[in-house]
């Protein structure tokens, strides 16, 4: 009894720790009418001890997605493809209207609204990170 409480607590101590993840979080995407581009926002966390970035994005709701960064300067808007996101380690980045968002270039027929559509992030250090993102309609509710 004492050697299979030992080997237990030996196997417990030994036993790899839960390992650190990037997660995403409140994804959801704006759909227009037609086949007008839908907006795609979400917050990505970082709990690993290193830095990730975002390198792409893909979905079966889009023919393309792009990452975008909507900016205003001068009284200007101007909306710029971003290659990469960074995703600080221990940190988290912010997909929101008016800044950093996806464009679902192409909706498919699974961009419905109050459906939802698979996402799936490209990372940096070869990870693929799956989340599950609400369709709203062009209010955002």
């Amino acid at each position: 009894m004492k050697l299979k409480l030992s080997l237990a607590i030996l196997l417990a101590l030994t036993a790899p720790a839960a390992a650190a993840t990037v997660s995403v979080t409140d994804g959801w995407f704006r759909a227009l009418p037609g086949k007008l581009p839908a907006g795609g926002y979400f917050n990505v966390h970082n709990a690993t001890k290193n830095g990730v970035a975002i390198l792409g994005v893909q979905s079966d709701g889009c023919s393309t997605v792009m990452m975008h960064k909507s900016s205003t300067s001068g009284g200007m808007s101007r909306m710029e493809m971003a290659d990469k996101v960074e995703v600080p380690a221990g940190g988290k980045a912010s997909f929101a209207p008016g800044g950093l968002h996806l464009m679902c270039m192409r909706p498919t027929a699974l961009m419905k609204i109050g459906g939802k559509v698979p996402v799936v992030l490209q990372l940096s250090d070869g990870t693929r990170v799956a989340a599950t993102f609400a369709v709203r309609g062009a209010s955002g509710k």
